[in-house]
């Protein structure tokens, strides 16, 4: 009996302790964001500021992840299918910011002129013959 009446008793505390564990996460959080908010107006070079942002991005992403999204307390299996789909997830916006990059979207160097432009539209245009010359008299008739 008494096996019986401790168990709800140290859920009841386990749950109390996660409780105080999301807390003090989300506390950590904000501190974190914070810290990133001033470190943004302070006047440290830039290479320092932006990798300094993108290690404690790191830090809340983990601390989310594990945490909030309960990856802590998922089987394994969860977490690397959760892990290879960051990989491709990332890959993926790699490819397209390579594809995409400052290089494709530069302007062009030498500007088309206007002569060439109608030249360039004329030749898309298809060839007039004989043949259309009449079907384009048969069709002002019918019109």
């Amino acid at each position: 009996m008494d096996a019986i009446t401790a168990t709800p008793t140290s859920e009841a505390g386990n749950a109390h302790s996660k409780f105080h564990t999301f807390v003090q996460i989300a506390m950590v959080l904000s501190i974190i964001t914070g810290v990133e908010i001033v470190l943004v107006y302070l006047p440290f070079a830039k290479w320092l500021i932006v990798s300094t942002l993108v290690i404690l991005s790191a830090v809340k992403f983990l601390f989310v992840i594990f945490y909030f999204m309960h990856l802590r307390w998922d089987k394994v299996f969860c977490t690397i299918l959760f892990f290879i789909g960051l990989i491709l997830a990332m890959g993926t916006v790699a490819a397209l910011l390579a594809l995409f990059g400052a290089e494709a979207s530069a302007p062009l160097t030498t500007a088309i002129q206007p002569q060439s432009r109608i030249s360039l539209a004329l030749t898309f245009l298809p060839q007039r013959t004989q043949s259309s010359d009449t079907e384009v008299t048969e069709c002002a008739r019918w019109a």
